[in-house]
């Protein structure tokens, strides 16, 4: 990585890390309000891995800075069949973070055309650790810990959702 690169990747880091703790409640009570308040729009998803298996789920769509900003902070539970996809509008370097994260999570890094580039699995609850995209990336998609064994998800399986295609098609 260029000096530069590595300059710009990190001044992205510290800007967005102080988004996320700036946007986060204070208390708990603000956190339960916060919660209740902050709305996803959901659709079925399809990931095909290279052997041509596939997993259906249903996504709830981080599409605002906001809920880009929120994700699945203060859940205590997700059903085994759902996830989060995020959607960062353009192909970058992309950062995340466990902070004010109850569940383990597996998280998978999608390129424009929703191939998978990256995979980090169980992601620890609460930890400040940067987790790392290893390059631009379009979308993310955060399940529970475990479902990429189970699943036996790998990089170059194929996400396909409406949110996904409908870029695809521009």
């Amino acid at each position: 990585m260029t000096g530069d690169l590595f300059l710009r990747v990190l001044k992205s880091a510290v800007v967005a890390l102080f988004l996320v703790g700036a946007a986060a409640p204070s208390s708990s009570a603000a956190q339960t309000t916060s919660q209740q308040s902050m709305a996803f729009d959901s659709e079925p998803l399809t990931i095909t891995s290279a052997g041509g298996k596939t997993h259906k789920l249903t996504v709830e769509l981080a599409l605002t800075p906001p809920q880009l900003e929120f994700g699945l902070m203060y859940r205590d539970r997700m059903p085994a069949d759902h996830g989060m996809l995020f959607d960062f509008g353009t192909s970058r370097p992309v950062m995340m973070w466990m902070k004010n994260t109850k569940l383990a999570l597996d998280m998978l890094f999608l390129d424009k055309t929703g191939v998978v580039t990256h995979i980090q699995e169980d992601a620890v609850p609460y930890s400040e650790a940067i987790i790392d995209s290893n390059g631009p990336v379009a979308y993310v998609i955060e399940l529970n810990g475990g479902i990429v064994k189970k699943l036996g998800l790998a990089v170059g399986d194929k996400a396909t959702s409406a949110t996904i295609s409908a870029k695809l098609n521009k």
